[in-house]
């Protein structure tokens, strides 16, 4: 991978196969619009650096590790802007199968108003700050969050300022320190089939944020839990696309061993 080749003005799909090593520290990989980005097998990504996408479409960011920033001296990581990926207003992005981990500032950030998002079947883990969503005033952005593991992490999983329409489900929370998923700003958001373990305030909103949940379950957590929160106001994703519901019960299992990195994916 090259940076002639994820900024290139024509439609390519880019293989990663092994570890690259982000020169300097911290460099977020300029992606521009109709990417894919593909790891190859499970061990393939970027070392000490991310991804950046700047006003851009489609894009696709699939079976990657991305980590290595993480500075000890700076947990609350306000020092160095290294997220694992950084989105500004940008469409149509999809980010599946990625394990995101341990980087000095966010692990996904997505921010000024981008919009229609996926992330798909990833791991967020041994982070202080790991999703956040919003930077804007606007509230137009749609964003889908599922199937993923969120481990080890501290607050933002995610925090969602000014989401239009967020829809979380057969996600898998486990050792949350902070908060879990917020709803902040005037955000609205659909949150189904879902296990939180050993968190603390694993789903809570703000002021003029909106939850409404269906089919949570809750073992050894602590703090605040907000199910429903004007629920009427809050949207039917049927309305929009089909999907899939896991057995809560079997999201434990289930969630950590099929998300991250595939051995058989970009082969």
């Amino acid at each position: 991978m090259s940076r002639a080749e994820t900024s290139a003005n024509e439609p390519l799909i880019i293989r990663i196969q092994g570890i690259l090593k982000a020169d300097p520290k911290g460099f977020e990989v300029p992606v521009t619009s109709d990417k894919t980005i593909i790891g190859v097998g499970s061990d393939s990504g970027i070392n000490g650096g991310g991804f950046g996408i700047k006003k851009q479409r489609n894009v696709i960011i699939r079976n990657l590790r991305v980590s290595g920033t993480y500075n000890p001296k700076d947990y609350p990581g306000k020092g160095d802007d290294f997220d694992g990926i950084q989105i500004d207003n940008s469409t149509n992005i999809w980010i599946d199968y990625v394990h995101f981990s341990q980087m000095a500032d966010g692990l996904i950030d997505l921010r000024a108003d981008t919009d229609y998002v996926t992330v798909s079947r990833s791991i967020i883990s041994q982070h202080n700050k790991a999703f956040g969503i919003g930077w804007t005033q606007n509230v137009i952005s749609k964003v889908t969050i599922n199937d993923c593991f969120f481990n080890s992490t501290n607050v933002r999983g995610p925090s969602a300022d000014n989401l239009k329409m967020g829809h979380l489900y057969n996600n898998y929370y486990r050792n949350i320190t902070g908060y879990g998923i917020y709803s902040r700003g005037a955000s609205s958001l659909l949150v189904e089939n879902t296990y939180f373990e050993d968190a603390h305030d694993p789903i809570v909103a703000g002021p003029n944020g909106t939850i409404k949940s269906n089919w949570l379950k809750f073992k050894n957590c602590t703090g605040e839990t907000h199910l429903n929160v004007k629920p009427e106001s809050v949207f039917k994703a049927t309305d929009y696309y089909a999907y899939s519901l896991r057995d809560p019960y079997d999201i434990p299992i289930d969630i950590p061993y099929f998300g991250g990195p595939q051995t058989t994916i970009g082969i």
